[in-house]
């Protein structure tokens, strides 16, 4: 299909018990491509008595979507995974058109999102229990699982697909209603993934999916509602701080990914091709706009030059454009906000001393672009060794000891990730330990999976999804006593 065929197809109104609707005052706002700054449509504008329908619609169809076997569910699931991966190409160029990322990023991440489904809808039928006999023999106990109950998913711009199934996947298996709060700069992608929920057999009232230009007018209204049992946020740790706050009254449970300041350790006898590789892969991801890009490269000393000069021309090579071009690696930061924060980061390590041995500045012409960057010479007083730079810029740091560089990796509010490239299996699992981190990459720049638990520590949140442990954040347990009569 055409860019503009994809752009009609795509619903635009709020998704609510199963049905397509205006927003309660008629109003709407406006989706962009951040890659030509021009708009691309217009969608509804979710109000408080919007959320609040949804959360009637969430709270009605919760009781007979729990009782849906679990095969139904895990069939769905399985449906919509097929779904995703025969429309690629159209989910791809979508998100490509709202969020920036290249055509290729898109397609990985669909391919990625869609694993999602596939993974939950297996974990579907494998929620457990137990049966015990009592210590002293009188009786017997029960250990079952049971849904948590309506949740609220908040979901991010920069992986608009992937970070909706790895709530919503979770939740559909565990036997939970949703409401939806996708992120304002790209709805896109979650309103054309209700739509292909609802053709694989989702039964109305089980997702709901509420875009907004205020976010707190949806999550004040559903947060405020008892009967909504659990929150899933991703997004930044400010923000994540004020919703834990929201929760407390009625003690929701939550999951909370927020971000991150990843270290990427290089030590003098890593595999510098190999490193060189991980390096671009774990900054340069979704043109740097990832929790879990890397942050801060630090690199032992007797490597560092040479390190630099190898990344220093891996970036200046990446070919930079709007992301529906061919053999384009690098597409626009999100919205001029964004791009805003990366050149104030870049300038203040710049003026503090730091060099750009290639980039440094915005690039000329539509939309938000900002050249790839490598910093050399970075100062540790520098805002960007703190601060999440969400950008394509890749500041780098020396150290001489191996305890050091753990020093200054976690010396760091967050713990989302890190990154170790070595060749020394004990230093691996060493440094492995010592961060103090949610997830490590061992001689790679790539730990997502939806196999695995994704999640971090301190100030990166806490929860996983993903993996074994991502049906249980969608979980309670329910223990029965049983007492034995002779």
């Amino acid at each position: 299909m055409s860019e503009r065929e994809i752009i009609e197809r795509v619903p635009k109104q709020l998704f609510i018990g199963g049905t397509w609707r205006g927003s309660d005052d008629g109003s709407v706002f406006g989706v962009d491509d951040p890659g030509r700054g021009s708009r691309l449509c217009e969608v509804a504008d979710g109000q408080g008595v919007d959320a609040k329908a949804a959360v009637e619609a969430a709270v009605r169809a919760q009781d007979s979507w729990a009782a849906t076997p679990p095969r139904e569910r895990g069939e769905i699931l399985r449906r919509a995974w097929r779904l995703m991966t025969d429309r690629a190409d159209d989910l791809a160029l979508l998100m490509t058109l709202e969020m920036g990322k290249s055509l290729t990023e898109s397609r990985a991440e669909v391919t990625y999102a869609a694993e999602y489904f596939r993974w939950f809808s297996e974990e579907a039928v494998r929620i457990d229990g137990n049966y015990k006999r009592n210590p002293d023999g009188g009786g017997r106990m029960v250990v079952t699982r049971r849904p948590v109950g309506p949740c609220l998913l908040i979901t991010p711009w920069n992986f608009p697909l992937a970070m909706g199934t790895r709530k919503i996947g979770p939740a559909v298996a565990a036997g939970c209603t949703m409401i939806v709060k996708p992120a304002q700069l790209t709805p896109l992608s979650m309103l054309a993934l209700a739509d292909l929920l609802t053709e694989a057999g989702l039964p109305g009232g089980v997702l709901n999916v509420v875009p907004s230009t205020s976010a707190s007018r949806v999550t004040g209204p559903v947060l405020t509602d008892p009967r909504v049992r659990k929150l899933s946020f991703t997004g930044s740790t400010e923000v994540g701080r004020k919703l834990v706050e929201q929760c407390a009254p009625n003690l929701q449970r939550m999951s909370m990914e927020l971000g991150g300041n990843a270290a990427f350790l290089v030590f003098d006898d890593a595999d510098l091709d190999v490193a060189v590789d991980g390096a671009v892969t774990a900054k340069m991801r979704n043109n740097g706009e990832s929790c879990v890009a890397a942050n801060r490269f630090l690199v032992q000393s007797s490597i560092a030059e040479e390190f630099t000069r190898r990344l220093t021309d891996r970036m200046a090579g990446l070919r930079m454009g709007h992301g529906t071009e061919s053999d384009v690696a690098v597409g626009p930061l999100v919205n001029e906000g964004q791009r805003g924060k990366v050149s104030e980061l870049v300038g203040d390590a710049v003026e503090r001393g730091a060099r750009a041995t290639t980039g440094g500045s915005p690039a000329e012409g539509d939309g938000y672009f900002y050249r790839p960057t490598v910093l050399a010479d970075v100062p540790e007083d520098a805002r960007i060794l703190r601060e999440e730079v969400f950008g394509p810029v890749a500041p780098v740091t020396t150290f001489d000891t191996e305890e050091e560089a753990l020093s200054e990796a976690n010396g760091t509010e967050y713990g989302l990730v890190g990154y170790v490239f070595t060749r020394d299996l004990d230093r691996a699992v060493r440094v492995g330990e010592g961060l103090d981190t949610g997830m490590v990459g061992v001689n790679t720049g790539l730990v997502s999976n939806a196999s695995a638990p994704f999640g971090g520590v301190k100030a990166s949140g806490f929860g996983r999804e993903g993996g074994d442990e991502g049906i249980g954040e969608y979980l309670e347990t329910k223990y029965l006593a049983l007492t034995l009569r002779s």
